[in-house]
């Protein structure tokens, strides 16, 4: 990896929809979505979809929408529209089935414009919380961790990315590992519920653009008018400098945004902490070996 900063300006567009039951249906919805997005002027070169876009976000039914990558049908899908369209696809997340072992987890796959996986990144830190008068929700209980980082670039772009999955946002070092890395962009694929996301979500979404002076992309699913799990939406992009370039509500949509070229080489120019770190004093989380894209 050698692009620290974007060639040239880059389109993104993020996808918001909300899943439902029917796992055939959700499919053809990703694909309608994508369709539209394409139709926006200027045509995007990078879509993101949202945490868990195929299955409920139900602990107890992962199971019964893992696929194993890459041969399962919503990866083959996203890559044939990849290729089709000749656009790059960071894929939201799916449940995943490791054909190792039989374990399940929440699992991002990266897809360039010919089709081709650049990165897969497994959901490193678990949303296993219980708050007395509030919310518990395990995701322990049906999926495993994964146990890397993920740098990747896309060569088509000509930039380096880092990528975490919702709750690793409240975790910076996945983050500061991208950005020592040489990344520019970080995207979180996330379903923070309604009662986190008004308290968190661009916080958190702002402090991990200004911690590493980045781009952040932050895509949820919408919330869902029939039920079940309710996500917060607000899928967002935040600049290296922490402005809100876009910002949706909680209902389907999609967000479109122009990350500048020169962005990220001005923020970290102008307030240079890239280079005032003190290692002497603290440890470099950068060196952590477990770092990859698949």
């Amino acid at each position: 990896m050698s692009a620290v900063t974007l060639s040239k300006s880059l389109q993104v567009a993020l996808l918001q929809f909300h899943a439902g039951a029917d796992k055939s249906a959700n499919l053809q919805k990703v694909t309608e979505f994508i369709k539209k997005a394409l139709n926006h002027t200027p045509k995007p070169q990078l879509l993101v979809l949202p945490e868990c876009f195929q299955s409920p976000y139900a602990v107890d039914q992962f199971k019964n929408y893992a696929e194993k990558i890459p041969d399962g049908e919503t990866t083959q899908l996203l890559s044939k529209l990849a290729k089709e369209n000749n656009v790059s696809i960071i894929g939201g997340s799916i449940p995943e089935l490791d054909e190792t072992d039989g374990s399940l987890y929440n699992t991002s796959v990266v897809f360039d414009p010919n089709g081709e996986i650049v990165a897969k990144h497994r959901k490193v830190h678990l949303f296993d919380i219980s708050i007395p008068g509030g919310i518990t929700f395990k995701e322990s209980d049906s999926l495993k961790p994964g146990n890397k980082a993920t740098v990747f670039e896309i060569p088509q772009i000509d930039t380096i990315f880092g990528l975490g999955i919702c709750y690793d946002i409240r975790f910076p070092e996945l983050a500061t590992i991208a950005s020592r890395r040489g990344a520019g962009i970080m995207a979180y694929p996330g379903a923070f519920n309604t009662v986190t996301g008004p308290k968190f979500w661009t916080k958190f979404s702002v402090a991990r653009a200004i911690d590493n002076q980045n781009y952040v992309l932050m895509c949820s699913p919408a919330r869902n008018p029939n039920g079940g799990y309710q996500s917060y939406g607000h899928s967002m992009v935040v600049d290296p400098n922490g402005n809100i370039l876009v910002e949706l509500g909680h209902e389907e949509d999609i967000a479109y945004a122009e990350l500048k070229k020169d962005k990220i080489v001005e923020a970290r120019k102008n307030i240079p902490i890239s280079i005032q770190r003190r290692f002497d004093i603290y440890d470099d989380v950068s060196k952590n070996p477990k770092v990859s894209a698949l």
